[in-house]
């Protein structure tokens, strides 16, 4: 079994975990927001943290379940691009499909850890009455581009790594 084999079981069961908490934070959502309407609809109580802590709890499921899609290529996928190279054109296709959007989510996963580090260093909340801290945004955005990322390496080392069927 190859490094890489091995290294995506770690990933993959980190990426379980992800979809797992993912499923909790859709849940949470789904409560936080239901509350708010029967609160408001009923008792007229203020909503200010609402749809903060709904949207925390989206933008957790979005980027942390985003290796999960991408290991079993249940995204959209950039197949147009794939399906217009010619066939001698095939082993670049990884570069269309895998190493291009790998190079994007590592820029965009450091972005986001530096957006973290600064909202951490300087304590940056929102701008409502709440004011919840702005690191728990990032560091979600950050960890989940960051296991995207490792999970579009993994299976762009694949197909160098795989040995492919001549016809």
């Amino acid at each position: 079994m190859s490094t890489v084999s091995s290294f995506q079981k770690v990933v993959s069961a980190i990426n379980r975990i992800m979809v797992g908490l993912g499923a909790l934070g859709l849940a949470a959502a789904s409560l936080i927001l239901s509350y708010s309407v029967v609160s408001r609809a009923l008792f007229q109580a203020n909503t200010d943290w609402q749809d903060e802590a709904a949207v925390f709890c989206l933008v957790g499921v979005t980027f942390l379940c985003a290796a999960y899609v991408q290991e079993h290529r249940h995204h959209v996928g950039i197949s147009a691009i794939a399906a217009m190279l010619p066939v001698w054109a095939e082993r670049w296709r990884i570069f269309f499909v895998d190493a291009i959007p790998f190079v994007f989510c590592v820029f965009f996963a450091w972005k986001s850890w530096t957006l973290w580090f600064e909202a951490f260093e300087e304590s940056h909340t929102t701008s409502s009455a709440w004011g919840p801290p702005l690191t728990v945004p990032y560091g979600l955005m950050a960890a989940g581009m960051t296991l995207l990322s490792v999970q579009l390496l993994l299976q762009t080392l694949r197909h160098f790594i795989t040995p492919r069927k001549v016809a």
